[in-house]
């Protein structure tokens, strides 16, 4: 008797931060981490390129299925053919494409009722319901993405600047921004002018956390107005799919700013006082394990509508 060999997943979980990539299916799993996406360059190369290193390195062979969860993804950009057609690679077999709150879902919750937020350096929320899906933010740092690491970093800088000015009170974040630009009023043009500025703003979220922690009111501040944030996207999303009637929806918080002690505290604090029917649940694993669950998603769960295939 033959045994069928286990296909081979290539999962991809992008973000600004970095990419990460995961091959399974033969043998012991290949990960891999890569530079984030760049914003203002085509995505698809990005992606494709990850994509053959990953294969050229395993020495991988035909049949490949391509899963990918991608920060930003557009509507537009939502085609899983010109991303297959992009890596233009034989041993590609086929793509399946989606937002990376798709991903981050089904790696925390799975299939279940619920809603998770992802806050790293962007943020967006998903809740799914019995029936229906609701996206909740996830705007970008120009137009939203409230409560996320660029939010912070934004808010830290601008905390900064009006001390600065004498326009608001002192803080010690002062010294984190003068260790980078220590001339302080020029350091604006140092930032409009870099090409990683959006990852250079939400590096600042690291020091919010830690001089919160120290007891620096303007950071206590600002971390408690970022959970409240997430707090509230969550809120609007569980009403928005009718989760959480009958039995308690779960809610999942990830991502690098809810390592912070106080945005946590705000947003569990809010969460529950604002949403009877809800319980706080730890993710059961991370958006790349969800880009591997987008292979096996069921035709009939909420999420498939969101999901862009193809095959070669």
């Amino acid at each position: 008797m033959s045994v069928e060999a286990p296909a081979r997943i290539l999962a991809v979980d992008a973000g600004q931060t970095g990419i990460k990539a995961r091959l399974t299916g033969g043998g012991m799993p290949a990960e891999r981490l890569f530079p984030g996406i760049l914003t203002h360059q085509p995505l698809f190369p990005q992606l494709a390129r990850v994509v053959r290193e990953v294969l050229d390195a395993a020495g991988a062979g035909p049949g490949v299925t391509v899963t990918a969860g991608v920060s930003g993804l557009t509507d537009a950009e939502a085609d899983a053919a010109a991303l297959l057609a992009v890596i233009a690679d034989p041993r590609a077999r086929s793509v399946r494409l989606a937002h990376d709150s798709t991903t981050s879902f089904l790696g925390a919750i799975g299939t279940g009722v619920g809603a998770v937020v992802a806050a790293g350096t962007g943020v967006v929320t998903l809740a799914v319901g019995p029936t229906r899906v609701a996206r909740v933010d996830g705007w970008g740092y120009i137009m939203g993405d409230a409560g996320s690491g660029y939010w912070i970093g934004r808010e830290a800088l601008d905390a900064v600047m009006r001390a600065y000015d004498g326009r608001g009170p002192r803080t010690a974040l002062r010294s984190a921004v003068e260790a980078r630009w220590p001339e302080l009023p020029q350091a604006y043009i140092a930032l409009q002018s870099a090409d990683d500025r959006v990852s250079i703003v939400a590096s600042f979220a690291a020091e919010v956390a830690r001089l919160a922690d120290a007891g620096d009111a303007v950071a206590q501040s600002i971390s408690e107005r970022a959970g409240s944030e997430l707090a509230h996207s969550v809120i609007t999303a569980l009403v928005r799919v009718d989760a959480g009637v009958g039995e308690p929806a779960a809610v999942c918080a990830i991502g690098g700013v809810l390592r912070s002690g106080h945005v946590r505290h705000a947003f569990e604090t809010r969460v529950t006082a604002g949403h009877a029917e809800v319980h706080l649940a730890e993710p059961r694993g991370t958006g790349l394990d969800g880009a591997v669950a987008l292979a096996d998603l069921p035709a009939q769960h909420p999420l498939s509508a969101h999901v862009s295939t193809a095959t070669a």
